[in-house]
């Protein structure tokens, strides 16, 4: 089993605490998966197993469960039936009307240890942190990193799809990574990936979106998704995109728009990055960058020659800084921007995205908007060049050496 360290690492420390345990992340990332893994650990440390339940809404036995109610006849009677603790895994419980007030009457039982995972942020909502107060944590969940994607490809005794002989086996794997993203069912199959990823786009799409928000317009929405894709990691502004669409002849208002973004951040498609002035220390409000969940999307949803391979680069090593735990924003200092600006606790690191440092004038590029920062943190230029052009201060790093090490840079 990929024994994802990083999110196990977070959830160790908060087993048996007085505290909900929710989940969050896109369809289809690991997160049932990750339920076994907390479940493996209790046995290990002697829970037994009849005093563990595990309900997933997706699966024939459950998918009549539809109201907190309908919950609570099945839980109730598990947890009184059970003298002692009890442990409670709910596997996308936002299929559930009002199912946290079945969870937060679980709580006060003070009988059990409750975990949850769901789809979309509608788990995080100001109601529900409203509700459960100082009574939960959250760790959201991505797709297989780099070092996953290998661990499970050994794991099931798959090579590399492409295996071109100039490259090295690290390299062939980065290849199918790159293409095809981290997704565990991509991953484990060999043949129609891109059917497959189109699949779950398809399905994330309709049911977290287009259904639970009532949108009508189906086609316009599925442009704007088309051209945020197609601009992964360029500026972009509610008010550049309606003029985008007026331009192509459709009828939308911006608050739609606005509301269109809010659903694809909600449903975990897209993720958001802001910009900051490096130097007056504030942020800049009117245009932001979005990034696709994972890059396989990206081969899913446009053709080959729409492609821009240092988009995805910058795509994927943005979210390996989130897995990492990194807040992070645009830095801009004056016309120059930095790709990231990463904080966690009372660190900061600067970073600068490339494909290739081809040429002086793109290292020079790459490089000036690191040389203008004055403070002494860390400054990083990561690109998938094999020789290191370290200068000034500024580190260089290839960008496979960076996915594969275990320690932050």
């Amino acid at each position: 089993m990929v024994k994802r360290e990083l999110y196990m690492n977070k959830i160790n420390s908060f087993i048996d605490k007085d505290l909900i345990k929710i989940i969050t992340g896109v369809r289809r990332s690991g997160k049932s998966y990750f339920f076994k893994l907390i479940i493996n650990e209790l046995k290990e440390r002697g829970v037994a197993e009849e005093n563990i339940l595990l309900i997933d809404f997706e699966l024939p036995q459950y998918r009549h469960i539809k109201t907190s109610e309908e919950l609570d006849e099945i839980v109730l009677d598990f947890i009184d039936s059970h003298p002692e603790k009890t442990y409670l895994f709910f596997d996308e419980i936002q299929n559930v009307s009002e199912w946290e007030l079945s969870v937060n009457s679980y709580y006060k039982l003070s009988k059990s240890d409750i975990y949850i995972t769901g789809s979309n942020f509608k788990l995080l909502s100001k109601e529900l942190a409203s509700f459960l107060t100082g009574r939960y944590v959250s760790i959201n969940m991505y797709p297989f990193s780099f070092n996953e994607f290998i661990d499970y490809k050994k794991e099931i005794g798959s090579l590399p799809i492409n295996s071109n002989e100039l490259n090295t086996e690290l390299e062939n794997y980065f290849d199918e990574y790159f293409r095809y993203g981290g997704f565990p069912t991509a991953i484990s199959s060999n043949d129609h990936k891109e059917i497959i990823l189109n699949d779950l786009y398809s399905s994330i799409i309709l049911n977290d979106i287009v259904t639970r928000y009532e949108i009508r317009n189906v086609g316009l929405f599925s442009r704007i998704i088309k051209f945020l894709i197609e601009n992964v990691g360029n500026l972009i502004s509610a008010n550049s995109l309606y003029n985008y669409l007026r331009g192509q002849g459709m009828e939308i208002t911006k608050p739609t728009i606005y509301n269109y973004l809010n659903y694809l951040e909600s449903a975990n498609i897209l993720s958001k990055i802001t910009r900051e002035d490096l130097v007056g220390k504030r942020e800049i409000n009117g245009s932001e960058k979005y990034y696709l969940i994972d890059q396989g999307f990206y081969r899913s949803q446009l053709e080959i020659k729409q492609e821009n391979t240092g988009r995805i680069i910058e795509n994927i090593v943005y979210l390996e800084l989130l897995r990492r735990g990194y807040t992070i924003t645009i830095g801009c200092i004056g016309k120059l921007e930095v790709d990231f600006v990463c904080k966690r606790n009372n660190e900061r690191i600067y970073i600068q995205v490339a494909y290739y440092l081809s040429s002086d004038e793109t290292i020079e590029r790459e490089f000036e908007p690191l040389r203008r920062i004055s403070d002494n943190y860390p400054k990083y230029v990561l690109s998938m060049d094999k020789t290191d052009q370290s200068r000034e201060g500024i580190k260089h790093l290839n960008i496979i050496q960076f996915l594969r090490s275990s320690e932050d840079i």
